[in-house]
Parts: structure tokens; sequence; C-alpha cells
């Protein structure tokens, strides 16, 4: 499954999603479309979702373009740097395309997640 990330007025980037955190992923998939307005933490851009999801397959650990849901905050996250989760994420995909426009984002930036 492919989704389009796009950062309104900035531009637009692709994500794999995977096998990390299936149902997860699958969750999100399914309710596309969905938006938020940026906040930053570190490397990392983050908004709540409208999803209460559990954890699946925690992970402590992010690696630069990893895409993430944040349980304890109903969180969809972007890592498009070195920084590391604040608590376990459930990893959902992979940036594949255009990960550099995530250093364009600012605070409050409205970002747009559907099927692509």
């Amino acid at each position: 499954m492919v989704i389009e990330i796009e950062v309104e007025g900035k531009g637009k980037a692709k994500v794999e999603l995977d096998d990390r955190n299936p149902e997860t992923a699958k969750k999100v998939y399914d309710n596309l479309p969905l938006e938020g307005r940026a906040l930053l933490w570190l490397e990392e851009i983050y908004f709540d979702i409208p999803l209460t999801l559990d954890y699946e397959n925690p992970s402590a650990k992010a690696e630069n373009g990893d895409i993430s849901y944040w349980p304890p905050g109903f969180a969809f996250c972007i890592f498009f740097g070195n920084t590391q989760p604040y608590s376990e994420v459930n990893h959902i995909g992979k940036v594949i395309e255009n990960l550099e426009l995530f250093w364009e984002v600012v605070e409050g930036d409205r970002i747009i997640i559907k099927p692509g």
C-alpha cells in the first residue's frame, strides 16, 4: 500500500506502508484521507489523528524516513532526521520519495494524507 503525504503549499512525499505493524497500517490506510496541523519535536513531525489504536509491535527506536503511529498521543509521526521517539511507536511505513520535503515544515503547516 502506498500513501501520499502533502504539505500544503510545499509539496508531496510518497510512503510505502510495510508489515512491521500490519493491523495499525491497515487501520490508518482504511481511514484515509486524514489531515492535521504539524507539530515539531526535534527532527520529527507529528499530529493527532482521529484513531485510537493500541501498541502492536512497539519500537523505541526510529530510522530516518520512518512513518509511525504513537498510541499515547493518538498521533501520526514522520521521522525525517535522527530523532528517536519520545516513547514507543508502531512503525507503519517508510518515506520512499521526497523525504527532504519535511525539512521545510514549520509548526502549523497543514498536512494531508491520502491513498497514493
